[in-house]
């Protein structure tokens, strides 16, 4: 395997190249085990490739982006800087300043990975922002849903539940100081649901447990899948509202007065809360990439208990 060398060339932006040195990079499991099973439909593909990918969907490609790593060419200003990107599982990168944010002392750099998901949950609570005294459920407790709960947390609700079908990840949970309730057991009235289990069945509860002129917050992505959504009945009846939140755009509430640099400073910050080392689940060798992915994409026990699973680069890893 070759190393790359910045050299003496600009990127696109015209800044001055550096390489980042990979120290650790995480599996976005909802998204990454799709592309890894080829079920990005062809409409999305250019909406879906990764900001640093090689190839094209559905493969070979060379897709992730939650990475982090040490800068050790490039500008002075830069050298040894510890730093977060939209970058694929690489031991190398050559970037731009722009392409990267610096990790804020006191965050390790498991932890910083964790950032693609703080950054995802930012924008589902900006795409429709709950008001004081709220009433709100997310739906699916994987490592957005629970990083959204975190972050919600924080917020001066009336209430919060995590709806979650797995009584292992309620346990979890709890122990994070969150609610978590069983579908059956969810509060209804909700002013917002936020749905992140990429179920069917939780998009269903979802619309079952929102108030009048309630607001679903659809935060998965199916793939090629096409969920059956019940709206008959009284979904039209009680004025309820489904809107999508995807992280590559900011909610247009948000989109004049925040750049995404400035909504990724603002996730990393976010991290500060010690209870986002809880979402890291697991952690193997780079080398075991391939392995993984095929397990993760599958019904195994890993797949079920994962939250983000790391991949170390560093020697030895």
């Amino acid at each position: 395997m070759t190393t790359p060398h910045t050299g003496a060339e600009t990127g696109a932006d015209g800044q001055q190249m550096m390489r980042v040195r990979t120290t650790a990079s995480a599996v976005s499991k909802g998204t990454e085990t799709l592309v890894h099973a080829g079920r990005v439909p062809p409409r999305v593909a250019e909406l879906m490739a990764a900001p640093h990918q090689l190839g094209d969907f559905p493969y070979p490609v060379s897709y992730g982006y939650l990475t982090v790593g040490v800068v050790d060419e490039g500008p002075a200003a830069w050298i040894g800087r510890r730093v977060f990107g939209l970058l694929p599982h690489h031991s190398h990168h050559l970037v731009t300043p722009n392409d990267v944010h610096p990790i804020p002392e006191g965050i390790s750099d498991h932890r910083a990975l964790l950032a693609g998901a703080a950054e995802t949950g930012l924008n589902i609570l900006w795409q429709s922002p709950p008001y004081y005294g709220d009433r709100v459920a997310i739906i699916g407790a994987g490592m957005i849903g629970t990083a959204t709960a975190l972050l919600a947390s924080h917020l001066p609700l009336e209430r919060l539940e995590i709806i979650e079908t797995n009584p292992v990840r309620r346990t979890f949970l709890t122990r994070l100081g969150l609610t978590a309730l069983a579908p059956e057991d969810a509060g209804d009235d909700c002013d917002i649901v936020i749905h992140t289990s990429g179920s069917e069945g939780g998009l269903g509860r979802a619309l079952e447990i929102a108030g009048d002129d309630g607001t679903i917050v659809e935060a998965s992505w199916y793939g090629d899948t096409e969920p059956q959504v019940a709206l008959g009945s009284d979904f039209h009846a009680r004025r309820l509202a489904i809107v999508a939140s995807q992280v590559g755009q900011i909610p247009a509430g948000h989109r004049a007065r925040r750049t995404r640099s400035e909504r990724l400073g603002a996730a990393l910050s976010a991290l500060h809360d010690d209870r986002f080392d809880a979402l890291i689940t697991g952690t193997s060798g780079w080398q075991d990439l391939p392995w993984l992915m095929d397990e993760l994409g599958s019904d195994t026990a890993l797949a079920t208990a994962t939250l983000c699973h790391v991949l170390d680069y560093e020697e030895g890893s």
